[in-house]
């Protein structure tokens, strides 16, 4: 305690300049406490209703607990009302715990407590899954770009084939109009 109060006093007034220098109000705050403290006895011995009161303090202690409050304000009836209310609620609590304790031995099996000890394979499976899905995203770009080269190229190609219709049958027709020559 004591050794707190110094820390208290160090933090509050300040280190001193030598090891060896005392400070000059080094125990203000203790010698602060100690009139406070006495100058409340006198006040307490002098009047009757802090003396009253000072054999009261555990009662208001008491009263003023979170603990005095609920059950004055919750009487038992209401409690039970509450739980009454909650009924289903509590059942169906009640039966999952049953069930958790009847499925506890699968939770408890060699299989289970094998997992962790597969943790390295999962890591280096899960690994190779993302180098598989990132190979797989470069092969579907790749088959886009050429499906989309192929389609240019088949739409060139589709041009190409009207202007060479187009101009077959310009010539066609050119040949078949030919003046008479006398």
């Amino acid at each position: 305690m004591e050794q707190r109060l110094e820390e208290l006093e160090s933090r509050v007034y300040g280190a001193p300049k030598r090891s060896g220098e005392s400070r000059g109000g080094e125990s203000r705050i203790a010698d602060g406490l100690i009139k406070v403290q006495t100058t409340l006895t006198n006040i307490a011995s002098k009047r009757e209703k802090i003396k009253t009161l000072y054999k009261k303090i555990d009662d208001l202690k008491k009263y003023l607990a979170p603990e005095y409050i609920d059950r004055i304000v919750v009487p038992d009836a209401m409690k039970l009302e509450f739980i009454l209310a909650e009924e289903q609620y509590i059942l169906a609590q009640a039966e999952l715990l049953e069930q958790l304790s009847v499925l506890q031995p699968f939770l408890d099996s060699e299989h289970i407590k094998a997992v962790p000890g597969y943790a390295s394979k999962m890591k280096t499976l899960a690994q190779i899954h993302i180098q598989q899905q990132d190979q797989t995203e470069e092969i579907t770009e790749e088959t886009k770009r050429l499906l989309e080269d192929y389609n240019k190229m088949t739409l060139l190609l589709s041009k190409q084939f009207v202007q060479w219709d187009e101009m077959l049958t310009q010539l066609e027709a050119a040949k078949q109009v030919k003046p008479v020559v006398d």
